[in-house]
């Protein structure tokens, strides 16, 4: 038997190696059995446009129907926001998303989603774990059957999202944006929640495709190059991308240019304090931009670090009903108030509501930013390691460096892996991947010279 591991967010494995209707059976049966011992019954079950995520998606719900259980399964494909929030808003016990989120084409994978509307908890998680493999999947239904239902959300789901931003606003002067969905389940989703306004919608890679153009749907920079090139072609307000299963999100600027992840958080971040006027606590995880912390402390509210990964996230969020925001260096934003999950459309919407409601290209709104709280300019670097390399890392955590780059540190962080916070609030951060023989080496300074200083002597640290 394949060892079946949920990882981050769900297990994910190769299709056909291990990723089979033989072990989706078992996780199944096993989902099935935890949900019944604390009397759920109704579950939802969504998919993406990965190859056979409609195969895999039937056979759970068939399979969720033999264990007594009410079933909807949505008759298209659909994004993992929309499925968290169709659990939360539809009354649904318990949700089932059959994708691999941004992995390689050769994945998929089993995200679990709870009543809350979010990932469920890895105390569920682990339950399930702990009961794979403890029935025979060939066994004969011992409960009566339940029923199998095909409602499409998706109209509602768009409409809940409209209900967030002013749409007036964009209502006044006609606009372009540039929409990769990356072959992935959130096609049509801006379109549709920009109808009615005077938003012009130039969709690419906007068709089902299952080797996503032969790269995995990742909305990073590398992958950003046709939609950088056409925003500029249209002459384009900006670009918008999200990830094969729509929960995150990635924007390009009016001049083509790509913005990273951290600077969207600290709009986002902004967007909500000042102009929605929210007020409570922020998460965020251990890599994620320090205008976080300076926009924080200027609106006067609480701001939280997490380990990497948005369970880390989530997991303070259903501990608190005071969090308002939370994100991390990927991509992925939340916001609790709609559902405690990723949502890659509703991400978009508030970007835009931002820059028309300052009247400023993106461009012109990041400026803005960078005199308010300072400029940041970050960078990731993936550095293949072997294992003793990888060893140094636990060397450096027990006695760090002093200095980086000609920099002092200032304070020393081992929540996840090894963070150098320096005098100028600039940041180093290198933390083992925990499936590749990877370091990943983040830093973030306000002068791009001294994050390639920075990054150069990080580097140098493991490759002599």
């Amino acid at each position: 038997m394949a060892v079946i591991k949920f990882g981050t967010d769900g297990w994910r494995a190769v299709i056909a190696r291990d990723f089979t209707f033989e072990n989706l059976k078992k996780v199944v049966i096993a989902h099935a059995a935890a949900l019944r011992a604390r009397g759920a019954k109704r579950v939802f079950i969504g998919y993406d446009n990965r190859f056979m995520s409609e195969n895999f998606a039937r056979e759970a719900a068939t399979l969720f129907v033999s264990e007594g259980f009410d079933v909807n399964l949505s008759p298209k494909a659909v994004s993992t926001p929309l499925t968290s929030w169709a659990v939360k808003y539809k009354d649904f016990d318990n949700g089932v998303m059959i994708t691999a989120s941004h992995n390689p084409p050769t994945y998929n994978g089993y995200k679990i989603k709870d009543s809350f509307g979010g990932s469920a908890t890895p105390e569920f998680v682990q339950k399930v774990e702990s009961l794979i493999g403890k029935f025979s999947p060939e066994r004969e239904p011992e409960f009566e059957l339940g029923n199998l239902s095909e409602e499409d959300y998706t109209e509602e789901y768009i409409s809940a999202v409209r209900e967030q931003i002013n749409l007036d606003l964009f209502k006044e002067e006609d606009f372009k944006v540039v929409h990769d969905p990356m072959f992935g389940s959130s096609i049509g989703y801006l379109r549709g929640a920009l109808e009615g306004t005077k938003a012009q919608i130039v969709e690419i890679h906007a068709y089902r495709d299952p080797l996503f153009g032969g790269r995995a749907p990742e909305p990073v920079e590398k992958n950003a190059k046709t939609l950088t090139e056409k925003v500029r072609a249209e002459n384009a307000f900006c670009g918008i991308m999200n990830d094969g299963d729509g929960d995150r999100v990635a924007l390009v600027d009016e001049k083509g240019n790509f913005v990273n992840s951290q600077l969207i958080y600290a709009l986002l971040l902004l967007h909500l304090l000042e102009n929605k006027g929210l007020r409570g606590a922020v998460v965020k995880t251990v890599s994620t931009t320090y205008l976080a912390d300076r926009i924080a402390k200027h609106f006067g509210v609480e701001i939280i670090e997490t380990p990497v990964g948005f369970k880390n996230i989530n997991r303070v969020i259903l501990e608190r009903d005071d969090v308002i925001f939370g994100g991390e260096e990927s991509g992925g934003y939340g916001f609790p108030h709609f559902t405690p999950e990723r949502d890659g459309l509703l991400s978009a919407l508030y970007l835009l509501e931002l820059f028309f409601l300052k009247g400023k290209t993106p461009s012109g709104v990041i400026e803005e930013l960078f005199k308010r709280f300072g400029e940041a300019y970050y960078r990731r670097i993936d550095l293949p390691v072997d294992p003793r390399e990888k060893e140094k890392l636990e060397e450096l955590k027990k006695n760090p460096p002093s200095a980086v780059g000609g920099l002092k540190v200032r304070e020393v962080k081992t929540i996840d892996g090894l963070k150098l916070v320096f005098e100028n609030d600039g940041w180093l951060l290198v933390r083992p991947s925990g499936t590749e023989p990877l370091l990943r080496i983040y830093a973030e300074m306000p002068d791009e010279k001294l994050l390639d200083a920075v990054l150069k002597e990080a580097v140098s640290l493991f490759r002599n």
